[in-house]
């Protein structure tokens, strides 16, 4: 549908009047004066065609007098005649009708204009606009605010601010699609209006609409004659939308019954450029207006235009980008509103992007200061000048959603009241700016030099750029500033220039750009009082691998400001987030062989996963779990319930490489841990290159600490030398704590002079059990038969992995040992060493029972037993494992089961030694081992322990 033709008595638009709108367009600095008639009461009926051409007509001020009561355009009361007769608007319906002139004098002496507690101050934005529905519902909360007074401030509808500023740049570029563009514009608010209102209020509504359409067609004619459009032209034409959407709500809520009017806030709010897009209000100036507004409409209940307003000259401006949360604010401090409510679509202001953090928070309250901090940051709060208005009189600002009313929203007001004192409330949220460049300058003749920063900070002005950030070294060696990067090239090109001298003769040494960062925020006004912010925030950067590349801090302490790389930006805000309790301890965890132990770890972490989001505060994510034939992964975490399933039905061929560059890219995790449940040598080989990557490798795979010495002391010197941890706890004593028992005892500066002990499960049930009459044959089948052994039981009787776990105590120790340096005892018969498969050496190896039976009776004829042990013999610098005697009341000889042993002999512990015992074999207790290592991970990555 297109707009219709406004009657046309005077016949085609002519020549000359396109030239005197094109020299307006071009040259006049007050448009707004050519429509104040117009803008200070609604047009006559658009049936009385004569009056609408005058009217629409009214850029050439032939027809209507005005006679001003005082010499402005907009807020001042108007006695506006017709030829006919004289009109002025009604305050009940906001239309002009005919009646006998009043003075403001007359007018100032019935109303005065209200301020205080009684007030209460809403504004809605274009999203809470966007339909005559919401519109609506917006005019249904109104009407539920119980408050004396209420002064509503409304955006316009939904993408239609952005509609107008396309009109302008369409016409200004004598695109002829505009015409088409204002069709639409016209038909959304039609159609809307359609749905939204009836009767005499539809046909007032639509009326205005039409003048209005047929102004705005006029106007854009003219620009698109001259191709420039002046900045007043522009705001202008913007302003429209909330214009309309301001009369729609007001006949919305008149329609009930309660009385309403509105406010075009060109009348009232007055404000002065003050540099690149921002205005600076005139309260004093803008409170007269309101108070002279005020008389003329003393309505209890107020629509008002946000974003528009007027310069002191009356030309028509804008509040610029967010400028309808800045109208509210500024009009809730002239009436010292009771509190400011900004309706949006969310549920108030969260702890951090809720598109990059899933557990943020929202933030019951904010202080004023908090909030401007985070705005300033990028969060998406309110932009910093909204804040402004209302902190001189302590106005709460209330951030609430439309759609979802029963939440309270988050207040922000006065530094709230301290609730605790803890890390967790001093540090409210965490804000990021991306896509900015660190441009560091850097000579040791800045040192002590005396306008060297006013230099550097001179020439960024002069192009133009914006400073995010600003860090010195004390030292005067460097200064360094962050900028958007879009503007870098011209700062960095400007201070070559600049510095050119300096840079050859070497009293600077170079103007380095670091491109590709982003800045990371904290924010909380207590954490100037509260000790230990600043590490912990550090802290866990480290811990998630990230380099911080600068720092800033203000004596307020406020904000604590780092920049990093973009591509660490998520994963920092995650894991600095989480450190600081505002979200569950999260662990993107993929496991690596979904064999009898792995299987037994997923159900292990499937059996806890609630208890441990409850009581600890730690979320296990399992991003993928692989196996050698195929994989399964998962952007936000398998559901474990279903995890043998899936990796049936939504399974895709096993790529170790794309299973952890599923894992390191998902930023949305800072911290990730591999576990390696296999027993295979390649995949030990990649723990090097994970840890590098950041990735966190837990394990009960012996290959990569019992492999080459070179190998293990470059994987545990890069361990040491980063935040990456490397827990292995389960490749000596499965569910024992060995590893850990042995590192307590040497960081505590404890000396080890021998470690012996049981190793193995499978060899500790199969001697324990050999006694009497029984044959060795006999009870290595019973104890394949109960799962102790592998598949093949000379894997088990080789004393290989015993040999493994030795060579792991050793080097832990500190001795430098390869496997081969290791006298290992075999308990396969050299003949049996060939047999081609298990079957076949069980069915031989009862041929060698007479042996075995030998050996055990000499042992028990000198009152000892037989147990098969490893021994890492510390002051000698070498190990063994062998089967040895030991006498019946030995503790080595009072196992049961497949208990494994340890002995620690150390300085301390040299005339009785330290024991460790208990199961050591079995895919419960390992699987337990692991997973007390990955609840170690997560207490050292900030969860309560």
């Amino acid at each position: 549908m297109t707009t219709p033709s406004p009657p046309n008595p005077t016949g085609p638009f002519s020549l000359a009047r396109l030239a005197v709108m094109r020299s307006l367009a071009v040259a006049s600095p007050h448009p707004g004066a050519a429509f104040a008639a117009r803008r200070r009461r609604l047009h006559p009926s658009a049936a009385d065609s004569a009056d609408w051409w005058l009217c629409r007509d009214s850029i050439s001020q032939r027809c209507w007098r005005c006679e001003k009561t005082r010499d402005r355009s907009f807020g001042s009361s108007l006695r506006v005649s017709h030829l006919p007769g004289t009109l002025h608007r009604d305050v009940s319906k906001n239309l002009l009708t005919p009646t006998a002139a009043v003075s403001v004098e007359e007018a100032e002496a019935t109303a005065d204009l209200p301020k205080g507690d009684m007030w209460s101050v809403h504004k809605f934005g274009g999203t809470c606009m966007g339909t005559s529905q919401r519109i609506q519902n917006v005019a249904d909360i109104v009407l539920r605010d119980l408050s004396e007074r209420k002064l509503v401030v409304v955006s316009a509808m939904s993408k239609v601010t952005d509609m107008m500023y396309n009109l302008v740049n369409k016409a200004q570029s004598r695109d002829d699609s505009y015409i088409t563009a204002l069709d639409e514009v016209f038909e959304k608010h039609m159609e809307a209006a359609k749905d939204l209102l009836a009767g005499e209020d539809l046909a007032r509504f639509l009326s205005q609409l039409h003048a209005d359409i047929s102004n705005l067609k006029a106007m854009l004619r003219a620009i698109y004659i001259a191709g420039h459009a002046t900045e007043s032209f522009s705001d202008f034409v913007v302003g429209h939308g909330e214009l309309w959407s301001a009369q729609m709500l007001s006949y919305a809520i008149k329609k009930s019954g309660t009385p309403c009017s509105w406010m075009d806030t060109r009348e009232v709010l007055v404000v002065n450029p003050s540099g690149s897009n921002q205005v600076d209000p005139d309260y004093l100036e803008s409170e007269k207006r309101l108070e002279q507004w005020f008389v003329r409409h003393p309505a209890e209940t107020i629509i008002a235009t946000g974003f528009i307003a007027s310069t002191p000259d009356n030309i028509p401006t804008t509040l610029k980008r967010d400028g309808s949360d800045f109208s509210a604010a500024i009009i809730g401090s002239l009436v010292k509103a009771r509190q400011v409510t900004i309706w949006t679509d969310v549920d108030g202001v969260f702890s951090a992007d809720p598109r990059k953090v899933s557990e943020a928070v929202i933030l019951s309250t904010l202080s004023y200061q908090e909030a401007w901090e985070m705005s300033y940051f990028g969060a998406n709060v309110l932009h910093p000048r909204t804040i402004i208005p209302v902190m001189k009189y302590n106005i709460p600002i209330v951030i609430r959603n439309i759609f979802n009313t029963s939440a309270p929203g988050t207040m922000i007001c006065q530094q709230p009241a301290n609730e605790n004192g803890d890390l967790d409330a001093c540090v409210k949220a965490f804000a990021t700016i991306d896509k900015l460049a660190l441009v560091n300058v850097e000579g040791t003749g800045m040192a002590g030099v005396p306008g060297t920063a006013s230099a550097i900070f001179g020439t960024v002005k002069d192009v133009g750029a914006n400073v995010i950030m600003i860090s010195q070294a004390s030292s005067e060696h460097s200064i360094c500033f962050a900028v958007p990067e879009k503007e870098v090239a011209s700062v960095s090109a400007a201070l070559h220039a600049r510095f050119r001298e300096a840079l050859a003769a070497g009293r600077l040494s170079k103007v380095e750009v670091i491109h590709n960062c982003s800045i990371l925020a904290a924010v909380g006004l207590r954490m100037a009082s509260t000790p230990g912010v600043s590490a912990t925030l550090f802290d866990a950067l480290a811990k998630a691998n990230i380099n911080v590349r600068a720092i800033s801090q203000g004596c307020s302490e406020y904000n604590i400001t780092v920049v990093l790389k973009q591509e660490d930006c998520v994963r920092a805000l995650r894991a600095a987030h989480s450190r600081f309790f505002l979200s569950k301890t999260t662990l993107a965890v993929g496991i690596v062989g979904p064999g009898l132990i792995g299987r037994t770890l997923l159900n292990q972490l499937k059996d806890q996963a609630a208890v441990l989001k409850e009581n600890l505060n730690i979320d296990l994510r399992v991003m993928g779990i692989t196996g050698s034939r195929t994989m399964v992964l998962s952007d936000i975490g398998i559901d474990l319930t279903q995890w043998k399933g899936k990796l049936q039905t939504e399974a895709e061929t096993a790529d170790l490489d794309k299973f952890v560059h599923h894992l390191s890219e998902n930023h949305f995790f800072p911290n990730r841990v591999l576990v390696d449940c296999t027993a295979d040598t390649s995949v030990a080989s990649h723990y090097y290159d994970w840890l590098k990557k950041g990735i966190h490798v837990i394990t009960p795979n012996k290959k990569a600490n019992s492999g080459p010495l070179d190998r293990y002391l470059k994987l545990r010197t890069l361990q040491r030398a980063s935040y990456t941890h490397y827990f292995y706890e389960a490749t000596v004593g499965a569910g024992l704590p060995i590893i850990s028992t042995l590192r307590g005892l040497l960081e505590t500066g404890d000396k080890i002079l021998r470690i012996e002990g049981i190793f193995s499960g499978t060899l500790s049930y199969i001697f324990n059990n050999f006694e009497g009459a029984r044959t060795f044959s006999d009870v290595v089948a019973e104890a394949k038969e109960a799962g102790y052994t592998e598949p093949d039981p000379r894997d088990d009787l080789s004393g290989t992995d015993v040999a493994r776990k030795v060579i792991i105590l050793a080097r832990e120790s500190g001795l430098r040992l390869e496997l081969s340096d290791i006298p290992v005892r075999s308990l396969v018969p050299e003949a049996l060493r060939s047999c081609a498969s298990a079957d076949e050496y069980m069915q031989k190896l009862p041929s060698f029972d007479q042996d075995w039976a030998s050996e055990r009776n000499d042992a028990e004829a000198a009152g000892e037993v037989l147990r098969y042990v490893g021994v890492v013999d510390v002051i000698n610098k070498k190990g063994q494992v062998e089967l040895r005697r030991y006498k019946r009341d030995h503790p080595f000889a009072q196992l049961s089961g497949s208990d494994n042993i340890i002995a620690f002999t150390t300085s301390r512990y040299k005339e009785q030694p330290l024991i460790v015992r208990g199961p050591g074999a079995g895919a419960e207790v390992t699987a337990g081992g692991v997973f007390s290592d990955i609840l170690r991970l997560a207490s050292y990555l900030g969860a309560p322990s």
